[in-house]
């Protein structure tokens, strides 16, 4: 990793971590990463998105009115219900040129943040991937979206900033 890369990474890291408070959790940045990694062995994309779990619920419940709470066993059914809506809406993927399906497979939480898996349909190994991310872009727009995509251990990263939501890579 270059010393500038790393420092960039380092200066973001400890930003986020000096933001979390005893009693709150606040944070001046909207950030959430996407991995999009191609698994040759069951030959689909496996998806996991990760987001401030505040932030999840604010933009659940501004879409679809009423109140989302993370880490409580009562709103569970309601958040997966959401959730798949919700992603089906701001996530596509396309490979080689061709829309693919994207099952929303479930979430798990901590008490700062939320994970979301998702995976395509069966698809030949692509040459070239598409998608268009926009996860929370419903709710602030300063949001920053780091997506990385992963075919054959070759990854490519980009950071998406609100209002850009697409992107695609050769491999």
């Amino acid at each position: 990793m270059s010393g500038k890369l790393f420092f960039g990474f380092f200066l973001f890291v400890t930003l986020v971590f000096q933001s979390f408070t005893d009693d709150e959790v606040f944070h001046p940045y909207h950030v959430g990463s996407v991995e999009i990694n191609y698994n040759s062995k069951s030959r689909t994309f496996e998806v996991t998105g990760r987001f401030f779990l505040d932030d999840m619920e604010n933009g659940l419940g501004k879409k679809y009115g009423g109140s989302f709470h993370f880490n409580d066993e009562k709103y569970k059914a309601k958040l997966n219900d959401a959730l798949q809506k919700y992603c089906s809406e701001y996530f596509k993927l396309k490979a080689d040129n061709k829309f693919l399906k994207v099952n929303y497979i479930g979430y798990e939480e901590d008490q700062e943040s939320v994970d979301i898996f998702l995976e395509s349909e069966p698809v030949a190994t692509p040459k070239k991937v598409e998608t268009a991310v926009s996860f929370l872009y419903n709710l602030f727009d300063d949001q920053i979206n780091i997506v990385h995509i992963i075919v054959k251990g070759e990854r490519k990263s980009e950071k998406m900033t609100y209002p850009n939501r697409y992107l695609f890579k050769q491999f």
